[in-house]
């Protein structure tokens, strides 16, 4: 099963907004858009995209905000596309915690090799030294693809869901280290989600039936009972 990688484009210039929208979606993500800067931050808090691509000049608020605002529980790659060209701007921009900028006008070409390079780097984000410079992990016969959004179990593929998927590629970021249920919550389905376990719950069950020889006693995933899940390094 393919899993998409997907954008949100915030912009409140409709041509422009169409214009990436129709380029990324015709190279394979799947996008959403907002006109204004509320409706970003509600799309950003209720769908977790991959990457954001954000125009700072919003008709309701600074960009810089939506960045801010962001900041404070994820680290999701936003790369801003603005108009804006002082040096000062890039700099504010960057310093506030975008991982790129892209002035306008700008092509088709630039705007998805820059997508490509801040999902690259967000694959590597987290404590995980073995995943490999083309963004893969490998532990026993489970392999991560990041950059392919795929897991393969003894060379085949393991058939994930995106939610599924998102939940291990999580979890192998930070292989070794136990993440807490609220944690993987909060980064799945955003801060406003409830803190109901049992959504992770199907979602793993779910899994291990897929990558695990013997569900019951898991060797990839392993839970820590009351506290959370923990990816199996070696």
């Amino acid at each position: 099963m393919t899993v998409k990688q997907k954008v949100l484009i915030i912009e409140d210039e409709s041509s422009i907004r169409y214009f990436m929208q129709t380029i990324l979606e015709a190279n394979g993500y799947d996008t959403l858009t907002a006109a204004t800067g509320k409706e970003g931050i509600a799309l950003i808090n209720s769908h977790c995209p991959d990457v954001v691509l954000l125009d700072l000049g919003l008709p309701d608020m600074d960009g810089m905000e939506i960045v801010k605002e962001l900041r404070k529980w994820s680290s999701m790659p936003v790369i801003v596309v603005s108009a804006r060209g002082d040096e000062s701007d890039k700099v504010s921009a960057l310093d506030m915690g975008a991982d790129d900028y892209i002035s306008k006008p700008f092509g088709t070409s630039e705007l998805l090799a820059r997508i490509k390079v801040a999902l690259r780097h967000s694959a590597g984000e987290g404590s995980n030294p073995k995943i490999t410079p083309d963004s893969r992990f490998t532990v026993g016969d489970l392999v991560i693809d990041y950059g392919k959004c795929r897991v393969t179990i003894e060379g085949r593929d393991a058939e994930l869901t995106q939610n599924e998927y998102k939940l291990v590629a999580l979890l192998g970021k930070y292989a070794g280290r136990v993440l807490t249920y609220d944690y993987i919550i909060q980064q799945l389905w955003g801060p406003n989600a409830k803190n109901d376990n049992q959504i992770l719950r199907v979602n793993m069950a779910n899994i291990r039936r897929k990558i695990e020889k013997r569900p019951a006693e898991p060797r990839y995933i392993l839970t820590e009972v009351g506290v959370g899940y923990r990816m199996a390094d070696e």
